[in-house]
């Protein structure tokens, strides 16, 4: 494996009337291609603010990203948008399915958004849902589907891409035990046998020990990662 992505002393602070409040306080951690990262801690910590940071949702206080060898600050606004479509697949703890458009064209926005012909997004968005055993439901809208098929909708929506790393907000945390458990094991899949760089922030330690690594977060900082 070789380095994907790595932060130096990545800080961020919000402010909040008058008072600035830090929740990232120097933050160092390197992801390997290849990885799958789980992201634990306690509510409060900075697990969905770090994860934002590294797709480039937004940007740090202070200190640094580099991605594939090179700093995210340095890019434009412009440049970070192309950025996040073409690098990073993000799935969120809420799917965000648009509830007017069915599986197959809620997949394909990624590649649509990144130009690809539609004819070429349609091609891949069907091949990544028959992968992932929802040829059936191309057709169907959100309101037609389960929790957990609407979340290996929007699993197939952040493959659709091929991009460099899936960053995973809390991707089981909406859902039934049972779904919670399938998503899971599709990602470690995906991971082991396409070899995607996975990080994901999860309060389930028991899924957490069952990814590569677990980096452990406390006040703001890296208590530990193992």
């Amino acid at each position: 494996m070789n380095e994907l992505v790595a932060t130096r002393d990545l800080k961020k602070s919000f402010r909040l009337g008058g008072e600035v409040i830090p929740v990232l306080k120097g933050i160092d951690l390197k992801i390997e291609r290849g990885e799958f990262v789980s992201i634990v801690g306690p509510s409060g910590v900075g697990k969905s603010t770090l994860l934002y940071l590294l797709g480039a949702l937004d940007r740090p206080t202070s200190g640094e990203i580099i991605f594939e060898g090179s700093s995210l600050s340095q890019f434009s606004d412009e440049e970070l948008a192309l950025f996040r479509n073409r690098k990073i697949g993000f799935i969120f703890q809420f799917h965000h399915l648009l509830p007017e458009l069915n599986a197959l064209e809620n997949t394909m926005i990624p590649a649509l958004i990144g130009r690809m012909s539609r004819e070429e997004a349609q091609r891949e968005a069907i091949s990544i849902l028959e992968g992932l055993n929802l040829l059936p439901r191309l057709h169907h809208r959100p309101g037609e589907l389960s929790g957990g098929e609407q979340q290996r909708v929007a699993v197939a929506r952040a493959l659709v891409t091929s991009p460099a790393v899936i960053l995973a907000d809390e991707p089981t945390g909406n859902l039934d035990g049972e779904s919670s458990k399938n998503i899971f094991e599709l990602l470690r899949r995906l991971n082991q046998e396409r070899k995607f760089t996975i990080v994901m922030v999860t309060h389930n330690e028991k899924l957490a020990s069952a990814t590569d690594r677990t980096i452990k977060m406390a006040n703001g900082c890296v208590a530990h990662s193992k």
